[in-house]
C-alpha cells in the first residue's frame, strides 16, 4: 500500500497527474500510510501532508514513529529518507495481539491509531496465472489472475498488491559504443563496450499503485476465483520478452476493507475534501488530544500470502510482431572527424552507436546513431539479473 501524495491516482486506479484537493493551507492534513503484516521484516510507515493545487507534495519529516503492542512492547521507527520511516528491528504481527501506531510530529502534535489485530485467519493464494484475454472494451492483452481459498470461511476481505518485473532487450544494441575525445578536438571514436556493463539485456521492477480489493461475503464459500489483478495491453512493451508478476494477498479486517471501498466510491468527487462530499473518509488514526484535525489514512494489520508467475510473449502471441518499443529508434548519420553536434550528443550520453560508414578504401567517413535508449537498456532498467528470475 502506498498512499504517498497521489490520492487521485490511488482512488482512480493509477494516473499521471496527482490529485490536488483544494483546501485552505491551514487545513493541510496529515497523510499516513502504515501497514504491518505477519511477515518477519522491517516494516515501513510513510507520512506526508495534503497540498493545494499544483503545489509540490510535502513530506512529514522529523516525526517520532513507533508501534506498541498490548504487552507494551515498542517498535521504534527511524526516518531513512524524507517522510519514510523504517522499523529499527525486524518483527511480524502475531495472532491474538493488538497493535497501535503512535506518531508525534515535529511540531509536537500526537496521533494514535485504534488497537488493531491480525484477522483470525491466513488465507493462502492457491494459484496465480496468466491468460490472453479480451477486455469488455475490446482490448487484447494479458490478464493476470489469482485464486485463493479459506476453508474456514473467516478471511472474506482481501486486498492485492503486485510487483511486476520484465525483461528489456535493447533493439539496436551494439558491442561498440562511442566515446568523446577532448574539448579541443570535438571528435568521437568507437570502442568496445565493457562486458560487465553491456546494456543489452535489463530488468525493471515496478509496484502497483492502485487499490485492488475484493470480498467473498456474498458467495457460498470463502473462495476467490479467477480474480483479475492486472491487465496489460498487448501493445505494451513491458511484455515484449519475459514478464513476471509477484502477487501479494492481504487478508483485511472489515474496517480496513470498508476504508478502501470508500476510497473507490470517491473516484467521482471533484475534491476529496470539498464541502459537497458525502462525508470525510474516517480511518482509525486520531489526534491524541481529541482535537478536531483529521488524519487521512488507516493503520492496517494483515496477514499476507504471495505467489509469482512468469510468462513469455511468444507463449501467447506466437509468430506475432513484438509490441512497439518505447522509442521509434530513428537513425541519424553524422560525419566523423571534427563534429561539434555529434560530440555534444555523445558527451551528454544521448545517443548509442549503431554502425559506421566507410568508403571504398575502408576509410571511416561517418557514424550512424540511434537514441541512447535504443542501444542501451540501462536507460530503462538494471542489467543485474534479479535473484528470483527464472528463464
Amino acid at each position: 500500500m502506498m498512499f504517498t501524495f497521489f490520492w487521485g491516482c490511488i482512488i482512480l486506479g493509477g494516473c499521471t497527474e496527482p490529485f490536488s484537493p483544494e483546501i485552505p493551507p491551514s487545513d493541510s492534513l496529515l497523510v499516513v500510510d502504515a501497514a504491518i503484516t505477519n511477515e518477519l521484516k522491517n516494516h515501513e510507515v510513510f507520512l506526508s501532508r495534503t497540498t493545494q493545487g499544483d503545489e509540490e507534495p510535502q513530506v512529514e519529516s522529523n516525526a517520532t514513529v513507533r508501534i506498541m503492542d498490548d504487552n507494551q512492547q515498542q517498535y521504534p521507527f527511524t526516518e531513512t529518507e524524507p517522510g519514510t520511516y523504517v522499523s529499527d528491528v525486524m518483527f511480524g504481527a502475531e495472532p491474538n495481539r493488538s497493535y497501535r501506531l503512535l506518531i508525534t510530529t515535529a511540531s509536537g502534535r500526537e496521533y494514535a491509531s485504534s488497537p488493531t489485530q491480525l484477522p483470525p485467519q491466513t488465507s493462502e493464494i492457491t494459484d496465480v496465472y496468466a491468460e490472453r484475454t479480451m477486455t469488455d472494451s475490446g482490448l487484447d492483452g494479458m490478464g493476470l489472475f489469482v485464486n485463493s481459498f479459506d476453508p474456514t470461511g473467516n478471511s472474506i476481505y482481501y486486498k492485492y498488491e503486485y510487483e511486476e518485473t520484465y525483461k528489456i532487450i535493447a533493439p539496436n544494441w551494439s558491442p561498440w559504443q562511442l566515446v568523446a575525445g577532448s574539448e579541443e578536438s570535438q571528435v568521437v571514436g568507437a570502442v568496445r563496450r565493457d562486458p560487465d556493463n553491456e546494456g543489452r539485456t535489463c530488468y525493471t521492477t515496478e509496484k502497483s499503485n492502485n487499490i485492488i480489493i475484493t470480498n467473498t461475503s456474498r458467495t457460498g464459500e470463502d473462495r476467490v476465483s479467477n480474480f483479475n489483478v492486472r491487465f496489460i495491453n498487448r501493445d505494451d512493451y513491458i511484455i515484449s520478452h519475459r514478464y513476471s508478476l509477484l502477487v501479494k494477498q492481504f487478508v483485511l479486517s472489515r474496517e480496513a476493507f470498508e476504508f478502501y471501498e470508500k476510497l473507490q466510491d470517491f473516484s467521482g468527487v471533484e475534491s476529496l475534501f470539498s464541502d459537497s462530499q458525502p462525508g470525510f473518509i474516517v480511518g482509525n488514526i486520531f489526534p491524541e488530544d481529541n482535537g478536531n484535525d483529521q488524519v487521512v489514512g488507516i493503520f492496517e494489520v494483515s496477514s499476507v500470502s504471495e505467489k509469482r508467475v512468469f510468462f513469455n510473449y511468444s507463449d501467447f502471441f506466437p509468430e506475432e510482431d513484438l509490441p512497439p518499443f518505447v522509442n521509434e529508434c530513428n537513425r541519424a548519420t553524422f560525419e566523423s572527424g571534427f563534429n561539434p553536434i555529434l560530440y555534444d550528443l555523445v558527451k551528454s550520453n544521448r545517443v548509442s552507436y549503431l554502425d559506421e560508414i566507410r568508403n571504398e578504401l575502408g576509410a571511416l567517413e561517418g557514424y550512424i546513431v540511434v537514441p541512447r535508449v535504443c542501444g542501451d537498456c540501462t536507460v530503462l532498467g538494471s542489467n543485474v539479473i534479479p535473484d528470483f528470475w527464472e528463464e
